[in-house]
């Protein structure tokens, strides 16, 4: 017994001679396939076929043996009825001096060793002398039996290759090229492949058909070392290993027994590399009786090793791309997922159902049953709960955890502000078990640093949560920790403009002697911040009232300012002055001369003074740049009230002049800021004075006040289809009794 090691993984390296060209490996590999050509010859002479000369592989393809003859006839040379015919040819020939040709001539050889099969091609012709009489007969063959054999190997090669092409599954691949080599040697030949595990570490089974089970499960798993047999070792190597008798050879001292059983006794291993020299596996060829390769063995191994490593290649190309789109696929989930998430949180903002959808958001998606809870007041409270049916739901939403207990999951991530996961139910009490709990994810929600709350994943299955799903939960965390506190700002900010914005208007409507009041006020935007537009009515020391309505440029904390300024001078003048005009006079020069720092934008307004009377009110006022008063008499009948006058906080002198009228009972004077006749409906057309005028007109006989104010703002409403509104809206409406 010897071991040969090949001298490189697939080939040898090519030969290189200075004066011609260098030989390509494949080139060598194709020539050990197709094997050196074998010619036989020989000189026949008359009718009895008698040998004239003829080469020693004439003798052996005849089955003569090393019994090199001469002058002996043919037929005493052929042995049986085969040689009778080849006497039947050679008469045939020789009588009609026709030539013969023969095609795949089978004939069993025999060169001093065992004898084998073998293929001709013969060419019988005739001899003839000067006068062009037969005088005998030449044989000319060439042997074609490794040509037959490689035939059948390219070609089922070539199937194989076409079968990578198409992508065909990589087992399938592999178990047909080892069914057709084993099906193609002439000898009792079992091939098998391994392939090497994701780590490069051990060789799996990849084909092996003709092996028995227990052999390909035993070695499925062998460790990639030196010694390892002879693929492992080959592995190790990245060389071809050959193995000619495993009874007596050291690489097999951990496997001969298993070899025995399975009836194997030599083994020749060749590596499969990929074209960065990474072992992909080995193929290795077997036989049941000890024996060394020849070269169109190794020749045979090298090509199909190639061949595997190409469909190992594909397949992993393959499944690296499909992995690839898989990875795509699941990121372009995961985004169209937060993106459909972040819009249903920001939806609106009310801090609340901001909760209640990030748990719907988590439930299923990301586990079956989710809990939001939140510390309010040095206390827990379970927001908001998701789960498959309303049962469990309830039975979810039923339990608080504890705050300051160290055996709860929710109090722990609230201390910590660090994420928790676990593949098992939470500790502490709970209805883990009724739930059928198999594993828990809670995520601590976070607000500049401080843990405001925590949301909660509940798993019912018998996968854990994994590091993607534990990412994306947390990312869905943190912008669902954003939301809640914009909208917990956006609450507190709305709730700071309203109180602002009341403490600003009337708290209530006072009780005026003979005269009805009624109010509007609409402010634009959300109710961020405070309107422009202010009203006031309040009584003087001489039984008279002051009313006023006006409007200030701007909106905001400036206008606050402004708008508190005008109301508070007025009140504070109005008992210690003579008229409208000098009460507007007193305002002006308050806005001229306040701080930069307090705004320095205009306001319009009109200001006047009821008096009551036995039959109805008299009025006094003047209008500072403001949108005209509207008189609606007890005909329904309605007039502008001009009374010129410019806008105030723009200079030191004011340019007002007064304007007097009475209201009968019944009748109204409306005030209103330019954010009603200024309103606009979907093509952008204005509201404007005239449908004011007729929507006034249009109030019930002898209205209210407030059914003045009524038919107004409806009408507006009407207009605009209920959209919302770009400018403040104030009414102020003043009917006699």
């Amino acid at each position: 017994m010897r071991r040969v090691p090949g001298q490189h993984p697939h080939r040898p390296e090519p030969a290189k001679d200075s004066g011609r060209a260098a030989v390509d490996p494949a080139d060598d590999d194709l020539r050990a396939l197709f094997g050196e050509t074998t010619a036989v010859f020989a000189s026949l002479a008359g009718p009895a076929h008698l040998v004239e000369s003829a080469n020693p592989a004439f003798f052996s393809a005849i089955g003569a043996g090393p019994r090199v003859r001469t002058g002996v006839p043919l037929g005493q040379l052929l042995p049986g009825p085969a040689g009778q015919g080849l006497i039947g040819l050679l008469d045939r020939v020789y009588r009609s001096g026709a030539p013969r040709t023969g095609r795949d001539a089978r004939v069993l050889l025999d060169d001093g060793a065992e004898p084998r099969e073998a293929f001709f091609d013969f060419n019988y012709e005739p001899r003839v002398d000067s006068g062009g009489n037969v005088t005998g007969v030449r044989v000319i063959g060439v042997e074609t039996t490794q040509v037959r054999q490689a035939q059948r190997f390219t070609a089922e090669h070539r199937a194989l290759l076409e079968q990578i092409a198409r992508q065909a599954p990589l087992r399938e691949v592999l178990d047909g090229m080892v069914r057709a080599i084993e099906e193609l040697s002439p000898e009792d030949l079992v091939v098998s492949v391994l392939l090497a595990d994701q780590e490069g570490r051990r060789l799996v089974h990849g084909a092996a058909p003709s092996l028995p089970d227990f052999y390909n499960r035993a070695v499925d798993g062998i460790a990639i070392g030196e010694g390892a047999g002879s693929c492992g070792t080959a592995a190790h190597r990245r060389e071809t290993v050959i193995v000619g008798d495993i009874a007596a050879d050291p690489l097999w001292d951990d496997f001969r027994d298993l070899a025995g059983r399975a009836g194997l006794a030599a083994c020749w291993s060749t590596p499969v590399l990929g074209r960065d020299g990474s072992v992909l596996g080995t193929f290795a060829m077997y036989h049941r009786t000890p024996r060394l390769p020849q070269a169109a063995d190794l020749a045979l191994a090298r090509l199909f090793a190639d061949t595997a490593a190409l469909a190992v290649e594909r397949q992993q190309a393959e499944a690296a791309r499909s992995a690839a789109e898989a990875r795509e696929r699941a990121a372009r989930e995961d985004l169209a997922f937060l993106l459909q998430a972040s819009t249903a949180l920001t939806v609106d903002l009310d801090a609340v159902q901001t909760l209640e959808r990030l748990a719907a958001s988590c439930a299923p998606r990301l586990a079956p049953l989710c809990a939001v809870d939140v510390v309010e007041n040095g206390r827990l409270r379970r927001v908001a709960t998701a789960a498959p049916d309303e049962r469990r739901r309830e039975v979810l939403a039923s339990h608080i955890p504890v705050y300051d207990s160290d055996d709860d999951a929710v109090a722990r991530v609230l201390a910590t502000r660090a994420s928790e996961v676990a593949r098992r139910a939470p500790t502490g009490p709970g209805p883990w078990q009724d739930l059928g709990v198999t594993g828990y994810l809670c995520i601590p929600l976070l607000d500049r640093g401080t843990a405001f709350g925590t949301v909660t994943l509940l798993s019912t299955e018998a996968e854990p949560f994994d590091g993607h799903r534990v990412a994306l939960a947390e990312e869905l965390a943190r912008r669902a920790a954003s939301a809640a506190r914009n909208a917990r700002q956006y609450t507190h900010r709305v709730t700071l403009a309203r109180d602002l914005q009341a403490g600003l208007l009337m708290p209530e409507l006072p009780d005026v002697p003979g005269a009805d009041v009624a109010t509007s006020y609409h402010p634009a935007g959300e109710g961020l911040d405070i309107g422009g537009d202010f009203y006031d009515v309040f009584p003087l020391d001489d039984g008279r009232w002051a009313f006023l309505l006006g409007d200030v440029c701007g909106r905001g904390a400036i206008a606050a300012t402004t708008t508190a300024l005008v109301r508070h001078t007025a009140r504070a003048v109005a008992p210690l002055l003579p008229g409208p005009e000098d009460v507007v006079a007193a305002v002006n020069r308050a806005l001229v001369n306040r701080p930069g720092s307090h705004g320095t934008g205009f306001v319009t307004l009109v200001y006047g003074r009821l008096t009551p009377t036995g039959h109805g009110l008299d009025v006094e006022l003047v209008r500072a740049g403001h949108t005209l008063p509207l008189h609606l008499d007890t005909r329904h009948t309605t007039r502008l009230v001009d009374a010129p006058g410019s806008l105030l906080g723009i200079s030191a002198e004011t340019d007002v002049v007064s304007r007097t009228l009475h209201l009968d009972p019944h009748e109204s004077l409306l005030l209103y800021t330019d954010g009603i006749t200024e309103a606009r409906d979907d093509s952008g057309e204005q509201f404007g004075e005239k449908r004011l005028a007729e929507a006034v007109a249009g109030a019930p006989p002898r209205p209210s006040a407030q059914q003045v104010v009524d038919a107004l703002t409806g009408a507006v409403r009407d207009f605009t289809g209920g959209q919302d509104i770009d400018d403040d809206r104030a009414v102020l409406v003043l009917t006699a009794t």
